[in-house]
């Protein structure tokens, strides 16, 4: 079944900005969105948002870098995200894992992309670890922010303490602007699992590092309140010489929301670089 257009307009920018409803089989749905140039070619720019995101909280970024590169871009939603199908509960322990090797490659078959480069935060930083490595060739740049290959310390305690942030500093009000009344299932699946102990003892993308080709930038901020440096610099060792770590300073999580100009640049020159392509903004 062919994509449903919900709506179709053209950007500030020029870019073309279509949402879609795509289906992947079994009852599926995902919601998405395509930015486009209109005829220009190469790899699309696919963004994989963090535990509790979707395409609008990735705010101006995707159009930035879109912009930034000439590329085209497509930011969905996962199962269970905003406008997408119902996911199965509780989630079990190999989540990411069929994230990375079967609803993603199922999305990008649908809409008949080929090539890709793939931008994820935080949980989708790991969906697209795994994604790297299962769709081989496909994949022709990578690019994380706030990833994780394993649970660490850090990850726990912040989670944990966003169990009270989440009832007594407002943001479910937050979130229910983006999730309707799938909010509380959402983020009580996302907490559920991860303090799981049989999740955390299980979880080790580590095995996937190694089979990733493409060049790759693994970013994190130096203040990030989820993950202890590690998680960068074993990203790397588990890639080689094809993945260059980025420490940017006085940030925490989301470094495209909190450092955006600093980001942009940083993303934008590495794919450049990484696509033999000149940048539209930084020449």
């Amino acid at each position: 079944m062919p994509p449903s257009p919900t709506r179709f307009r053209r950007s500030g920018d020029g870019m073309n900005v279509s949402n879609l409803s795509v289906s992947l089989g079994e009852g599926v749905r995902v919601q998405a969105q395509r930015l486009s140039h209109g005829d220009r070619t190469g790899p699309v720019l696919v963004f994989l948002h963090e535990s509790l995101g979707n395409i609008a909280l990735w705010k101006q970024f995707p159009r930035q870098l879109a912009e930034a590169t000439g590329l085209d871009a497509l930011i969905y939603e996962r199962r269970g995200y905003g406008a997408s199908s119902d996911e199965p509960l509780p989630r079990p322990y190999d989540y990411l894992e069929q994230e990375g090797t079967v609803w993603l490659p199922r999305l990008l078959d649908a809409l008949a992309i080929d090539e890709v480069i793939l931008v994820g935060h935080s949980d989708g930083g790991s969906i697209a670890l795994i994604a790297a490595a299962a769709l081989e060739g496909r994949v022709k740049g990578l690019v994380t922010m706030a990833a994780h290959t394993w649970a660490d310390h850090l990850t726990l305690a912040g989670i944990r303490d966003m169990r009270r942030r989440y009832l007594e500093e407002g943001i479910r009000e937050k979130l229910l602007r983006h999730h309707g009344e799938r909010t509380d299932a959402l983020f009580y699946a996302w907490q559920d699992v991860w303090l799981d102990e049989g999740f955390q003892e299980s979880m080790d993308f580590g095995p996937w590092l190694d089979a990733i080709r493409c060049p790759a930038m693994i970013i994190q901020g130096d203040d990030d309140e989820y993950g202890v440096p590690e998680q960068v610099t074993r990203i790397v060792e588990g890639i080689g010489h094809r993945a260059e770590p980025v420490f940017m300073a006085g940030t925490g999580h989301s470094p495209h929301l909190q450092q955006p100009a600093q980001a942009l640049t940083l993303v934008s020159d590495f794919l450049r670089m990484a696509i033999g392509q000149k940048s539209t903004i930084f020449g």
